[in-house]
Formats: C-alpha cells, sequence, structure tokens
C-alpha cells in the first residue's frame, strides 16, 4: 500500500472575486505565467510562441461540448434537469450516439428526480422538435430519450439543450457561453466540460505557432463532469476517478515516434491522453488481446516498464493487425505526486479548485512548485479556473 496523500496538502485559499465568471472579451487577452526549471515569468498569453521550445509539437484536445443540460417543465409546473453524462445505447460511442436517430439511452444525473414518477414520460417541444424522456433506471438516472423528427440526437440536443457551465459559475449560461465555452478547433462531439486550456487559442496564436515551426496535433477525449468532482477522502489514494471516453488517430501515435520533439499537453485532458496512450501500450505487451481501458491503478502497479516507444510501437502493431486507423478507449487514469510521465515535457493549463485530481496532477508535474505558482499567480490577481488566466509549465 503506498503512503497516503493528504489532501490537506493540497489545498489553498481561493477567494471567490479570483474565479472568473465571464470570459474575456478576446479569447488571447489573456494572462500567462511561465514557469521553467523553478523560475517563474509573468506574460500574456499572446506572446506564449516566445517561451516554446522550436521542437515543441503541441497536442490539443478537439472534444465539443454538447448543450448537456435540458430542463424539462411539468404540467404542475415543477421544473427537472436532465444532465447528461454518458451515452449507453445504442453504444457507448459518443460519435455514433451523437448520430442517433429515433432513441437514445443515456446515463444523467437529474435535478428534482424525486418530482419524476416512475411511469411519467416528460416532453419538450422547441422549433417544432418535440424531445420525449422516459425514466428507465432511477437509482443509476438511466433515461432513454425519443423524439420523431429526422434529427440526429445533436441535433435535437442543440434545439433544446444549454451549455454546460461550471458548478462554480454561478450564473445561467448565455448565447455567449455557446461560443466561448468552446474551443476554435472543438470538432467532436461529446464534450461535458470544456478542455479549458484551448480555449485561449486564436487563429492568430496558432499561426504564430505555424510560423516558428512548431507543429500541432489533435487527439479527442471527451471531459465527463467527474472533472470537478472534488477529492472529498482524507487520503487522495481513496478518491475514485471518473472514467473518460478517448479517440486517437494513428498518425498521432507516430508523431510521438519523433524522440527529437518536446512534447506539449495542452490542458490536463490532452495530458491525461497522452499517458494512457503509454499505459495502453502496457497492457499490449503484457497481453496482446487487452481493450483500451486505463484504470487508475494501472501507473502504480510494480513491474518491469517498457520504454516509450516499444509500448506505442504495440499499440501500432495491434493497429494493423486490427487494419484501424484510430483507437477508441477508456481511462481513468489518475495522476498524482509520485508518477513518473512517460510522454509529457510540458503543460498549457488555467488555475485549479483547491483539494482537486487536477491540483494533484499539477503537482506531480511540478512538484512543491505548484504551492508558489498559486501563491504568485494569487498575488498577481490572475483569474482562475475554466474562463481564467493560463499557464505554461515546463518542470
Amino acid at each position: 500500500m503506498s503512503n497516503p496523500i493528504l489532501i490537506q496538502n493540497y489545498t489553498y485559499s481561493l477567494p471567490s472575486d479570483k474565479i472568473a465568471l465571464h470570459p474575456l472579451q478576446n479569447r488571447d487577452g489573456s494572462k500567462l505565467l511561465v514557469y521553467k526549471k523553478g523560475e517563474i515569468q509573468h506574460s500574456a498569453f499572446t506572446s506564449l510562441v516566445d517561451f516554446l521550445p522550436s521542437n515543441s509539437f503541441l497536442f490539443f484536445n478537439d472534444t465539443k461540448v454538447i448543450p448537456a443540460r435540458i430542463h424539462f417543465r411539468k404540467d404542475t409546473g415543477s421544473e427537472i434537469e436532465v444532465f447528461l453524462l454518458c451515452p449507453l445505447k445504442p453504444n457507448t460511442l459518443m460519435t455514433e450516439v451523437m448520430l442517433a436517430h429515433d432513441r437514445c439511452t443515456w446515463q444523467c444525473t437529474i435535478g428534482n428526480l424525486k418530482r419524476w414518477k416512475d411511469d411519467q414520460e416528460l416532453t419538450k417541444t422547441t422549433n417544432g422538435i418535440s424531445l420525449h424522456a422516459q425514466l428507465i433506471d432511477r437509482v443509476n438516472g438511466v433515461v432513454e430519450f425519443s423524439w420523431s423528427t429526422h434529427q440526429s440526437f445533436a441535433e435535437v440536443i442543440s434545439a433544446m439543450g444549454v451549455t454546460p457551465l461550471p458548478p462554480y459559475i454561478k450564473r445561467e449560461a448565455s448565447q455567449d457561453d455557446v461560443n466561448r465555452y468552446q474551443t476554435i478547433y472543438s470538432h467532436y462531439e461529446g464534450a461535458v466540460a470544456a478542455p479549458t486550456a484551448g480555449l485561449h487559442f486564436t487563429d492568430r496564436t496558432l499561426e504564430l505557432l505555424h510560423n516558428k515551426g512548431i507543429k500541432k496535433d489533435f487527439l479527442t477525449l471527451h471531459v465527463s463532469a467527474g472533472t470537478f468532482q472534488p477529492v472529498k477522502t482524507e487520503n487522495a489514494l481513496e478518491h475514485t476517478m471518473h472514467l473518460e471516453q478517448v479517440v486517437i488517430a494513428r498518425k498521432s501515435i507516430e508523431n510521438l515516434f519523433q524522440s527529437d520533439q518536446f512534447i506539449v499537453a495542452v490542458g490536463t485532458t490532452s495530458m491525461r491522453t497522452l499517458e494512457s496512450l503509454y499505459w495502453f501500450g502496457v497492457q499490449l505487451l503484457e497481453n496482446p488481446e487487452s481493450v483500451f481501458r486505463v484504470t487508475q491503478d494501472d501507473p502504480y502497479k510494480k513491474r518491469e516498464l517498457p520504454t516509450r516507444d516499444q509500448a506505442l510501437q504495440a499499440i501500432l502493431s495491434r493497429m494493423d493487425a486490427d487494419g484501424s486507423t484510430s483507437i477508441t478507449g477508456n481511462t481513468s487514469i489518475f495522476i498524482y505526486p509520485g508518477y513518473e510521465f512517460k510522454i509529457c515535457n510540458a503543460l498549457i493549463t488555467n488555475f485549479h479548485l483547491p483539494a482537486s485530481t487536477l491540483i494533484l496532477l499539477v503537482a506531480a508535474f511540478v512538484g512543491d512548485d505548484w504551492k508558489k505558482i498559486y501563491d504568485e499567480a494569487l498575488l498577481n490577481d490572475y483569474r482562475f479556473l475554466s474562463y481564467g488566466d493560463s499557464s505554461l509549465l515546463i518542470p
């Protein structure tokens, strides 16, 4: 049993006025804290390119936030909120469920559940589309949705749903959030929270990176609501991590093979995806029939480990055997102090909640200096959390 990690050592005082409740007028108008090998500099996000080595290779998460909050109103006037978490039918693949016609089933969190009777169908009608919801499993929050039009489920919830702002943004979502709580390169629908490190990037920022010869690539992790789940156990190792779906193209794995590349994860979700790749490769070397499902304990099992390239080659060999051009899997990887990073050299990320799994990830990456970074950010009036300012961390 590993030594306990006391969550009280990974908390800090976050005044409510430091939490950014609205995005800045310009996406790339945020501050940038640069931490490099123990030293801190303060800059602007528009200057990001100046702090990245010329051999940097940036990996972005191209998931797209769906309008996951759906409000149904009963005849009695009471409102029931259904928050989409993860699809169950016709299958669990996010991209396929979003294209479903007629019906689909999701696990959800349900607000005002006690007012929804087991045999009661809820209906919401907008722009000629009627969406029906039936409670299938009260305990587990399983809801079946059906609709009579020819639209996909993605189109239906686009008309019906509301942007799922994080719980710490204490306001109703506005029309502005539809665009701003979304990266400019978002593509594959399925996230219920934004990969917020990417919210700062604009066409201008990407052009500056390109002009310096810095390469980029995209992978997909559909961010789940579990990303906001606080660590409630005194020993963080007893926390149960959330499961998230990932999709990685073959070319992205091939890009990681270039040994002279300086791999920069744009956001904790990209970092979780890249590191999970390595552990899937480890699984395949141990059992060629393994399915891509990385658990929170996988990185901490005692055994002899392959090199990064050996692990990645095992994945490519599996793809060759399957004739596939991409892989889809699930990860609940838990990165906390003591974790040894296998792929990532740098991290671009916002400032996270106290006593969260994301603070533990940052502490795993930069060590005890996470405290110095957060003290500096608070002292210099940085804006925190999803709509807040940015940092570049280079251990």
